[in-house]
């Protein structure tokens, strides 16, 4: 059993605005097909794991098929839905709001707009936007308002900007890939090192990050990187990490390994990963020896959110 009641900050959403025009328009998310979902499952798989709030988030492809006002009105249309089922349910949603990237001026106007406004409790970036990562200089201005802000950043994966391996959809592999290069880049880049207030979370316990950061840091020195391991390796520490479809006995020792303790966040993944795996993956979790259970379920989100506290 739960040690806590749990806060799921990996929990997607599909409002029927959107889930429609992703139908017209032939678009999925990484190549997994656009799941069945309503509030009242999400609600099921909560009552069934032991959730008390999810944190709702769309996944990719975001708005990013739909560039200038009609990537702007979906963003709006979604964060508005996603406020209105959050009012409708005190306390059992909460919302990551979408935005606009690689719409710069967009992203900063629905940022203000859904966390000023709308009662956002952060927003959801892709890793990378049309090719370009999230430490790219173009995103600056937004990365640092966020960063002014202290905002709560979710990093979700997207599709490379490459083509895929035949008979390997991008959500299987890609995905883990793509979220290590978003967070590399951040680093590299400088990016969380100037704006501390960021507070980024990576999906997926951070793809394969855990595993190869001090690789990671060592090889960006050698690349003629002007801080060293130790240093690149502490700004690589400042990410949080969610548990979304990585509760199993091999990922997970070496996140507890890598993570700061108090930096890692329960995950469902659900509907993209269907109620039976989600399950499975917090029975796993549960199992888990030597891990600080009613942190990951709880506190440690809390304290990242501290109105859902």
């Amino acid at each position: 059993m739960a040690s806590a009641r749990r806060i799921d900050v990996h929990h997607h959403v599909v409002p029927p605005a959107y889930r429609e025009r992703l139908r017209r328009d032939g678009v999925d998310a990484g190549g997994r097909g656009t799941p069945d979902w309503s509030p009242q499952a999400s609600l099921d798989l909560m009552g069934r794991n032991d959730i008390e709030t999810a944190i709702l988030s769309v996944t990719t492809p975001g708005v990013e098929p739909w560039p200038g006002q009609d990537g702007r009105a979906m963003a709006r249309t979604v964060n508005e839905y996603c406020a209105e089922l959050a009012a409708e349910h005190p306390g059992r949603f909460g919302f990551w709001a979408t935005l606009t990237l690689p719409d710069v001026d967009g992203a900063l106007a629905e940022a203000a707009y859904a966390l000023d406004e709308l009662g956002a409790d952060g927003v959801v970036l892709l890793a990378n936007s049309g090719g370009t990562y999230l430490g790219d200089p173009a995103f600056e201005p937004l990365m640092a308002e966020l960063g002014r802000r202290g905002a709560v950043v979710f990093v979700h994966p997207s599709a490379l900007p490459a083509e895929p391996v035949p008979g390997i959809p991008p959500f299987a592999a890609d995905f883990l890939l793509d979220t290590v290069r978003a967070a590399t880049n951040l680093v590299a880049g400088g990016t969380v090192h100037r704006h501390p207030g960021l507070k980024v979370v990576l999906s997926h316990a951070g793809g394969f990050l855990p595993y190869a950061a001090e690789r990671i840091a060592a090889c960006l020195e050698m690349a003629g990187g002007e801080r060293g391991t130790a240093e690149l390796l502490g700004d690589l520490r400042r990410f949080y990490f969610d548990t979304a479809l990585s509760a199993s006995p091999y990922s997970l020792p070496g996140l507890t390994a890598f993570a700061d303790p108090e930096r890692i966040l329960f995950g469902s993944d659900f509907p993209y990963a269907p109620a039976e795996i989600a399950t499975f993956m917090t029975e796993r979790l549960d199992a888990a020896p030597g891990i600080d259970h009613a942190a990951i379920d709880r506190t440690n989100a809390a304290r990242l959110l501290p109105r859902r506290g």
